[in-house]
């Protein structure tokens, strides 16, 4: 909220409860700068990726930042958190503090977040539909929306996937090589809550570093997620580390880490007993893809060490209704948020699929 009315934009904030009673952070950008229209707008959701948070979609300035060149095209811009991260560390009933808080990974995100979130949307601006956008993780979990909920899928006009990941075998980055542990030491290390939340007392001197050796940071950066610091603001790279990690849960760690060995786009693996309680069936049932009816616009990066092309080769001939993809060889993971050409390459176009 205080980066949406810095820049001189309206703000609000929700709190946003699930199914099964995770409370979510969920921000609004209800007109642009200096706006006087409050009327109806179309509803524009933007879903964030894999341990990040809602500011990722306005941490450049506004004329490079997707969140508020939405809102200034006069679109009611709105943003999730996923639960688990910063924003959304509230239960009903449990702690942050309890393990079975964190008994969640993307599937819950899917089946429970998402649909919460855009059914308390309809229901707040009295929109029948929305558009989504979701980044990275962003797009995993509306692929589980989408497919598990044909009702909520016919409500979504455009389903806008940028650099979309649904298996990962594939994947170049240093954060995926690392699941070629087994589980069980993933486990070991990280235990059984959450991780990756930004450490209390190391925050500071990350900015720190960040705003000093912004280079340093920025190659750090491209080493993990792929593309070339030539895009990427390094003097903004202290503002990306001031929110990310966000944080996850360890059991969200592992479904990823399964992923990049069952090359498959599948829920949870809780081992053949577990599952025969959980799915009725001793393998993890796989989510189709092709069920889902809503239009898919679809942007792929070369350079993606996450959402790798060759992963992508395999996703792009599922989605039965494409109604757009484009390919950009030289991105990488985060230039879909942060890159500096994201507005002319991509962003415009969003804007110009969703207002056809």
């Amino acid at each position: 909220s205080e980066i949406i009315r810095y820049h001189g934009y309206p703000s609000e904030e929700y709190q946003v409860t699930t199914e099964d009673g995770y409370i979510l952070g969920v921000f609004r950008i209800p007109a642009g700068r200096n706006s006087q229209n409050t009327g109806q707008k179309p509803v524009v959701f933007l879903q964030h990726a894999f341990l990040g948070d809602a500011t990722h979609w306005i941490s450049n300035l506004p004329n490079n930042s997707l969140g508020f060149l939405l809102a200034d095209a006069g679109y009611d811009v709105w943003m999730g958190n996923s639960r688990g991260n910063t924003w959304s560390l509230k239960h009903k009933t449990l702690k942050p503090s309890q393990k079975a808080f964190w008994q969640f990974s993307f599937d819950e995100m899917g089946k429970y977040d998402i649909p919460a979130e855009l059914y308390f949307i309809m229901n707040k601006t009295g929109q029948k539909d929305v558009y989504y956008v979701g980044h990275s993780e962003g797009t995993t979990t509306g692929f589980i929306a989408f497919s598990t909920y044909p009702e909520l899928a016919k409500r979504v006009k455009m389903f806008c996937a940028l650099g979309p990941v649904t298996t990962c075998s594939r994947a170049a980055s240093p954060l995926i090589k690392i699941a070629n542990v087994p589980e069980a030491l993933l486990r070991l290390v990280l235990g059984s809550k959450g991780a990756m939340h930004q450490i209390g007392f190391l925050k500071e001197p990350v900015i720190q570093l960040c705003t000093s050796l912004d280079k340093f940071c920025g190659h750090v950066l491209c080493y993990i997620a792929g593309g070339n610091i030539k895009n990427l603001n390094t003097s903004r790279t202290d503002a990306y580390v001031g929110h990310s990690p966000a944080g996850t849960s360890v059991q969200n760690i592992i479904h990823w880490h399964q992923l990049t060995r069952a090359d498959q786009f599948q829920a949870y693996d809780y081992g053949s007993k577990e599952n025969m309680k959980k799915y009725n069936q001793s393998t993890p049932p796989a989510y189709k893809i092709e069920k889902i009816s809503t239009p898919i616009a679809v942007w792929s990066g070369g350079r993606d060490k996450f959402a790798d092309p060759k992963d992508m080769a395999k996703l792009l001939p599922r989605i039965t209704n494409l109604i757009y993809h484009e390919h950009f060889p030289a991105w990488g993971h985060l230039d879909f948020i942060w890159g500096l050409d994201a507005t002319e390459k991509m962003y415009r176009k969003i804007i110009e699929l969703i207002t056809k």
